[in-house]
């Protein structure tokens, strides 16, 4: 019963007016910006920060929600037609999704893309409907030493599923952890590493180093790479798959949308991981005598991975919302979010604001509605927009970030640290050192600290407190294997094909 009331809630909050054109605004600009290859879904909500201090919390989530899991549907359409990714979790979509458009079926995988999307998205925010509840239940009984553990797991789980080499995943998020701590001390309020700069008092700001490392770092690295494309834009097709394609593609839309929603929760998790797994699963699953082979023109090879993805971005929201814990870059981006409106995330959310949690998981439903509405029959306005010059794009994005980061504070220093952040972004890319964990680190840092901080006072300076604990013991102990799992060598050895899968 307590369910339904909140669903109802939910429903009233999601279908207002408002609610609906900011859901509408944020799955549209999500699939434009999945479409047009350049521009990733963190970049994107790294930009838009600044305009949400202006909006109410409730609609800037659900349009910061949308242009999340709408980005997931649009980059199957650059992967499928231009074989470039519109964004990272499209990367093994473009495997068989453009080999099938070069064998005059590009419209069957955007189709399939889309039906699975679909799919995937609505299981998944059921079980966000369903599971958050009890969690958020189980989250009440954390103290500081459990919060503390948990966001250990989550820095370790980060280290474990980041892409690429772990030595760098770890330097990073020390590097993280280390710029979160600049500014005033969390018990005395003494002012630590400002180096006599009046304006690092407070700490970096966050929406000028995530639009540093994801805004400007994503342009940079696109204006340096110059590629040519090899599109097909010419004659799509029908997008409706046959009854024959619907039933070959079923039973990988089934296992990319359960093992999607299941990698999403996890630290480090999302919709990358989850195409990545479920593209592994599908030939593992089909073989060698899958037929045609994975990588020319598989139908599973595009229904599997565009399920997985939808459920992961959407599943990915359990935690951000039940915790307060980011388990990917793109959930610390809607934490900042939360923070800029003076809300502390976590499982006071729930109870001290309903119709913000529950709105946002109602439009979640909406949203995928719309999405489906725009991406099967305005396929043709998308395959327009791929014409688009990105030459044009770049000078206005950037005027854009800068106005942006300067709106907040109207101090041009934070303009400076995002002109900064974006250089070391496109330092951190070609050294291949991923930046998501540095932001991770940069938003859990200070919250590990105030927690350790606390759970020291309570047990007047005894760090056992956090192994006498059950909750805290079993998170160390969680950590503590996925550190140990990485060290086995066929662990390690799988971990790095499976990176290199794309």
């Amino acid at each position: 019963m307590d369910l339904l009331n909140n669903l109802a809630v939910g429903f009233a909050t999601a279908l207002s007016l408002q609610n609906l054109l900011y859901c509408f605004l944020g799955v549209t600009l999500g699939t434009l910006i999945g479409v047009l290859p350049g521009l990733g879904p963190v970049a994107t909500l790294a930009m838009l920060l600044p305009i949400t201090y202006t909006l109410d919390p409730t609609s800037a989530l659900i349009m910061l929600a949308g242009i999340y899991y709408g980005s997931q549907y649009g980059g199957s359409t650059t992967a499928i037609l231009v074989n470039l990714p519109g964004e990272s979790a499209s990367v093994v979509t473009c495997l068989d999704g453009y080999q099938m458009a070069r064998q005059g079926k590009a419209g069957t995988a955007l189709g399939i893309a889309a039906i699975g999307s679909f799919i995937a998205g609505c299981f998944a925010t059921i079980l966000v409907a369903a599971f958050a509840p009890p969690l958020i239940e189980l989250a009440f009984k954390f103290g500081p030493a459990e919060y503390f553990s948990l966001m250990v797991l989550g820095l370790v789980g980060a280290v474990v599923l980041a892409n690429g080499s772990v030595l760098k995943a770890f330097a990073m998020i020390i590097l993280g952890l280390l710029l979160g701590i600049i500014g005033a001390d969390v018990n005395s309020g003494t002012f630590r590493f400002d180096f006599g700069i009046a304006e690092l008092q407070d700490g970096i700001d966050f929406v000028a180093i995530s639009m540093g490392l994801f805004g400007f770092t994503e342009i940079i690295v696109n204006l340096s790479k110059g590629e040519a494309r090899d599109s097909i834009t010419e004659k799509v097709g029908s997008i409706w798959p046959s009854r024959k394609e619907l039933c070959k593609a079923a039973p990988a839309i089934t296992r990319g949308t359960l093992l999607g929603s299941f990698l999403g929760i996890l630290p480090g998790g999302g919709a990358l991981l989850a195409s990545f797994a479920s593209y592994t699963l599908e030939k593992k699953v089909g073989g060698s005598h899958a037929n045609p082979p994975f990588g020319k023109g598989n139908i599973a090879g595009v229904a599997g991975p565009e399920s997985a993805n939808n459920a992961g971005a959407q599943t990915s929201f359990i935690p951000m919302l039940t915790l307060g814990i980011p388990c990917n870059a793109t959930m610390a981006l809607m934490i900042g979010a939360l923070m800029i409106h003076n809300i502390t995330p976590g499982p006071q959310v729930m109870s001290s604001n309903p119709t913000l949690f529950w709105g946002l998981v109602v439009s979640m439903w909406i949203g995928n509605l719309m999405l489906v509405i725009l991406n099967l029959p305005l396929i043709g306005v998308w395959v327009q927009l791929l014409r688009v010059p990105y030459g044009l794009l770049y000078p206005m994005i950037l005027t854009f970030c800068c106005i942006g980061v300067y709106s907040i504070n109207n101090n041009p220093f934070d303009v400076y640290i995002t002109i900064i952040c974006g250089v070391l972004g496109y330092l951190f890319a070609k050294l291949k050192c991923e930046p998501a964990p540095l932001i991770l680190g940069f938003i859990l840092g200070p919250m590990m600290e105030e927690n350790l901080r606390r759970a020291m006072l309570l047990s007047r300076g005894d760090p056992s407190t956090f192994f006498t604990r059950p909750i805290s013991l079993v998170l160390l102990m969680m950590a503590i294997f996925l550190l140990l799992l990485i060290l086995l060598p066929s662990i390690k050895k799988g971990r790095e094909v499976a990176f290199k899968e794309d």
